[in-house]
Parts: structure tokens; sequence; C-alpha cells
């Protein structure tokens, strides 16, 4: 040991230790337990009057290695900063003009690539790591992420090259499984796991893992398997019973607590309020020693949610302290209810908004069918310096009522890049097809790479309610190929595709797949468009064997009406009255029965018993909403309701109507008797 009995008969010997202990400390990066060493053996070159230039040197050597090592550290810090503040790129140059670098950096740099989900990045820097810096720090970070981002195969890799892992490490793959629901895999890992790793975080992983795997009671019994239980223990047993909707046994779990923090009080509440318990959640409400934010605000959104939107704002107006969570839940829940004026007072008088509150507002004059102000609020936000979201722009599309409208929030969409997003592409077919414009739905299904099986559907489905069948089969065939299969919904518009084609064969091949082919379960309106498809062809005593042989709780008014329109266009008089007496019975406020059997007794010259009808629908008080179209024209919209003469070009159109498009549909073999 070189120290204070260092003389000057043996100093050089000592300057020769120095030195030698100073490639030592530089093969391994200046570690710590030399620095006493260096400073030691300093100290007693200074003390001589006639200390040589090695001594010297080898105290600008520690004052060189403290700069390095300081460089370092300030650099690591500075990228942590600037990574914490989403400046990536400007991360990354920092990292690129370190003098020098150790693991720490590495780590950092890695970390904050996975941190803004750029694995392609943060993988090429960790397989460029030399393998003397790559810490269990960054390799758990690479599990983590990957594990997190469901790419479980990279993140298994990983951790098999590790040569020592830690609790983080290990958690984070058997997380990875569960989320991915492999639970026989992350069940094995976990029993691999050396015991002395297990802790909380782990445990607690795998109580949820279980139970949002739908194994509330393994998970019951990884919980009573936990050597030491601490609260958040306990509330994730909690949390895993109210998601599996088994709110006593999460009672009584609560009931018996050692210690309760403010998130289990928290869990039990929206329990009870999901399952419409709503005086056993004010009640534990009630009992709170002390509430946060969030509680508030559970309390509100759970009485929304319940209808008791009078008793959410009383609520929401005794909440201390409102954060934007409170304020956009009770926005929601007025919203909800379709009560824009109060939705809207709450919107302006708000401190704060965030993209949460913007979409709420939005979203709810959509739905009110108020676009004018759901664009104007778009805009508003786009002011705000908000940039909107999928949600928001999904909430601005479904708000137009017309295909200009539609036009305008496409543009929107390619102009803030969201073009791509499936959902997003989806909805606009959607509103393309419902606007009248297939062909424009046409351009954004064929422009959208990602289809899943809502895209195949929604092109189909507009094909197929602008009746060409040919088409939509045609899209039908494609997505086979593409390997996507159909669900339900799908053949809803398969099956109506086949009847305005008036392809019987084929329509009772794809009937009989539903449920052979593709194990899909039958829905009503599969048989309504079976029944829809024979009727069409003349086939009305097949149609009537198909309503009778389908299991009762599939009869319902949408198969009947069907069929009562099959009897009506083939003049099967004898059927008409006792399925349409059935029809109204099944369905007595729904004006669609009446409406259809006025239809057939119009057609069949039968006024009286039309007449009687009209009088039993004003006694029900049954009133069918009246028939409307629409047309834009130089960008303006035009709405005609049925008989409506309120238009201010009333007469020249009602003439275009007699001379030009009557006639014309009758040569086409429309009936235009005067109907109800």
């Amino acid at each position: 040991m070189i120290g204070g009995g260092a003389t000057r008969t043996v100093h050089k010997t000592a300057q020769k230790i120095f030195v030698a202990r100073t490639c030592i400390s530089l093969s391994l990066n200046g570690k710590q337990r030399n620095s006493h060493d260096f400073c030691t053996c300093a100290a007693t070159a200074s003390s001589n009057s006639r200390s040589s230039i090695v001594s010297r040197g080898a105290i600008s050597y520690v004052s060189t290695t403290r700069t390095v090592s300081s460089s370092i550290y300030d650099y690591n810090v500075r990228m942590g900063e600037v990574g914490r503040r989403g400046n990536v790129a400007a991360a990354r140059k920092l990292f690129d003009d370190m003098p020098e670098r150790d693991k720490v950096s590495y780590a950092s740099m890695i970390s904050i690539y996975l941190k803004h989900d750029e694995f392609h990045k943060a993988d090429r820097l960790f397989c460029e790591t030399p393998a003397c810096m790559r810490s269990i720090v960054a390799n758990s970070a690479m599990v983590h992420a990957y594990a997190k981002a469901g790419r479980i195969d990279r993140a298994q890799e990983i951790f098999d090259k590790m040569p020592e892992r830690n609790a983080f490490s290990w958690t984070s793959l058997i997380s990875g499984y569960f989320k991915l629901g492999k639970v026989d895999k992350a069940l094995e890992l976990f029993r691999k796991m050396p015991e002395g790793d297990k802790n909380e975080i782990t445990w607690t992983n795998v109580i949820l893992g279980l139970a949002r795997n739908g194994l509330v009671f393994e998970a019951r019994g990884a919980f009573d398997q936990m050597p030491v239980k601490n609260v958040v223990a306990w509330t994730s047993m909690i949390k895993a019973y109210v998601e599996n909707s088994l709110v006593n046994e999460a009672f009584e779990l609560f009931k018996v607590m050692p210690m309760r923090n403010l998130y289990s009080w928290n869990i039990m509440i929206c329990g009870f309020m999901d399952k419409n318990r709503v005086n056993e959640a004010k009640e534990l409400f009630e009992s709170m020693p002390w509430r946060n934010a969030v509680s508030w605000t559970t309390m509100v959104t759970g009485l929304a949610r319940n209808g008791m939107t009078v008793l959410a704002r009383k609520y929401f107006d005794q909440t201390p302290n409102k954060d934007i969570s409170a304020w956009n839940a009770m926005i929601t829940a007025y919203t909800g209810e379709g009560r824009m004026v109060e939705a809207g007072q709450l919107f302006k008088s708000m401190p704060k908004r965030n993209i949460v509150t913007w979409n709420a507002i939005i979203d709810g004059y959509s739905k009110d069918r108020q676009e004018d102000e759901a664009f104007l609020h778009y805009v508003s936000m786009l002011r705000s310096c908000i940039s909107p979201n999928e949600t928001s722009l999904t909430s601005l599309l479904t708000s137009c009522s017309g295909i200009l409208g539609v036009l305008q929030a496409h543009g929107l969409i390619v102009q803030l890049g969201f073009d791509t997003e499936t959902s997003l592409a989806n909805t606009l077919i959607t509103m393309y097809y419902r606007s009248g414009d297939v062909s424009s739905a046409r351009v954004a299904f064929d422009n959208l790479e990602a289809k899943d099986i809502v895209t195949w559907t929604a092109m189909i489905l507009a094909y197929s309610n602008h009746g060409f069948g040919i088409h939509a089969l045609q899209v039908f065939a494609r997505m086979l190929r593409s390997g996507h299969n159909p669900d339900g919904i799908t053949f809803v518009g398969v099956l109506s595709a086949c009847s305005h084609a008036g392809f019987v064969k084929k329509g009772r091949m794809l009937f009989d797949s539903i449920r052979g082919a593709y194990g899909l379960e039958l829905m009503p309106e599969h048989y309504s468009c079976l029944v829809d498809i024979l009727g069409r062809a003349g086939l009305v005593n097949e149609a009537m064997k198909v309503v009778d042989e389908m299991p009762p709780d599939k009869y319902d008014g949408v198969v009947l009406g069907a069929l009562l329109g099959a009897c009506r266009l083939h003049g099967v008089d004898e059927l008409v009255d006792q399925i349409g007496d059935e029809l109204i019975e099944i369905e007595p406020d729904s004006s669609g029965g009446y409406v259809l059997l006025a239809n057939a007794y119009a057609a069949s010259g039968k006024w009286d018993k039309f007449s009687e009808l009209r009088k039993k629908m004003k006694d029900r008080d049954v009133k069918k909403l009246p028939g409307l179209s629409q047309i834009d024209v130089n960008g303006k919209s035009h709405v005609f309701l049925a008989r409506d003469r309120s238009h201010p070009e009333m007469e020249e159109i009602y003439k275009l109507l007699h001379e030009k498009l009557l006639p014309q549909m009758q040569d086409f073999g429309f009936d235009t008797a005067v109907i109800l």
C-alpha cells in the first residue's frame, strides 16, 4: 500500500508503482477504487521539494481523469434532459459529440429511443454497443420495450443472451407473455425465476396477467401464495375481481385489507358503479378518509353512466380543485344525453382544455347532427394549437350530412397525414357511400394499404346498398383471396348483394357457409336476406319454409317484413293479412310494419283495409317518419320531405316529377300508386 511511509529513498519506486496503477486504472475505465491511491501517491510526490516531472505528470493525469469523468457525467445528464423533452435528434447529437462514453451513455440513448417508440434505432444502437459497455440496465430496457410492444420473440432473444438478469427483466418478459395471452409460457418463466428476484411487482403482474386472461381464481391462488403482501398486491387482486365483474368478491377482500390506499378505494367505487350499485358506491365514497381528484371524477363519471346526470352535476360542483378530467367527465355526460346547451356552457367556462375535451364536444355536436358546430369547434381547436388525433377526425367525419362535408373532412384527413389510418379510412368509406358517392368510397378503399375486415365489409356494403350486387361479390372474392375471413356483418352485405343481383343459388350457398364453413352464428339479418332472395325470385313457399324452421330467438320483424314484401310483390294476397297482423303484434309501436301492410293493401286495391289500418295507427299514436332525400347543388344542400311544398322552386320540381320522372318509373315497372 502506498501511503505516508513512502520516503525519498523509495520515491522513484513509488513513482513506478503509481504509473503501473495508472495503466491498470485506464484498463478498468478509471473506477473509483483506484482514486485513493492516485491521491495518496500524488500527495507524497508533491510533498518532496525535488519532485520529478513524473510526479507532476501524475497530478496532471488525476486532473484529466476527473475532467473526462465529469464530462461524461455532464453529457449523460444533458442527454437525459433533452430526451425527456422529446427531442430525440438533439439527444442523439449529444451522444455522437461525446468525447468518451460509458455504460450509462449507451443505456440512456437506447432508453430515449425506446421511450419514443423508435425501436429500429434502439435495436441498431444496441447491436453497435461494445460488449464491455452493455449494462444490465440497457439489456433490461430492451426486453421491457419489446415485450410491451408485443414483439415477444425479440424480447426473448435479448433476454436469453443477457449475462445476468434482474427482477425487472424477468418481470417484463413475464408480463409480455401474459399480454399476448401466452399464459403457460408466462407461468413457466415465473417458475424458473430465482426466488430471490421475485418481488411484489413480479407477483402483482402475475395476478393481473392471470385475471386479464380470464383466470381470476388462479389469480387469487397466486395472491394467496405471495410471501409478503403489500397494499399494491391487495389492490391488484381487488382490481382483478372488478375487471371480471366479481364485485362481491372484490368487496369481501376490500373489507379485510390491513391497509388501504386511495387507489383501492377508487377501484372499489368504480366496481360498484359498473354494476349499477350506485347507493353502495355513494356510501363508500362518503366513508373515505380522504379523497383525490380521481375519487370525485369516478363518482361524476359513474353517476352519469348510470343516467344520473343531475346528481353527477351536484358532485361535480362540489369537487374541490377540479382537474381537467373532472371537467371532461361532466361534458361527456352531457353530450351522451344530447344536452349540448349544458355541454357547451360548461365547455366555455373551462379554465383549460385538452384533446379529450375537444373530442368530447365535437363528438357531441356530431351525434346531435349539428354539423356546422362540429366544424366550428374543430377549427377553434386548431387555432388553440391543439393537434387533432384520429378520434377528432372520426367525430368530424361522422357529423357530415352531405357529400360536401365528407369531401372537406377527407381533405383535412389527407392534409394532416391520417389517410393511412385504417379505422379512419373505414369511416371515410362508410360516410362516402352513405352520402351516395360510391366511386369516392372505392377510391378511399383502393388507396388504403392496411385493410382489415371492417374495410372490406364497408366496401361490400357500399356496393350492396346501392344495388351493385356483382361489384359487391367481386370485392368479397378479393377479400377471401387476401386471407381475411368474413364476419356476420360481411355476410349481411354479401347476401343483400345476391338479393339485388338475383343470385338465388349463390345466396343459398353463402347462407349455408355462414355456420358450416366459418362457424359463425346466424343472425336475424341473415334470415331476412335469404327470405328476400327467395321472395324476389318468386319462391314464396320456400321463403315461408325458411321462416317456419328458423329458431324462435331469431324470429323478428325484419324477417317478417321481408316475407310480407315477397307476398306483396308476387300477389300472394291470402298470406298478407296473416303475416301483416303477426308483424304488427311483434312490433306494435314501429311504423315499419304498418307501412308495409298498408302498401300491400293499396297495391291490391283493398282501400277499406287500408283506411282501417290508418285508423289503427292513429289510435295507437304510431307516427311514420317522413321520407326525405337530399341533393347538393353548387355547394348548397337541398332536402325534400315526402309531400314537401316548402321549396322556393316547388312548381318546377313537381312539374319535372309528373312530366318526366313518373312516366320513366312506370316504364321500368315501378308501382307509383299513392300509398302511405
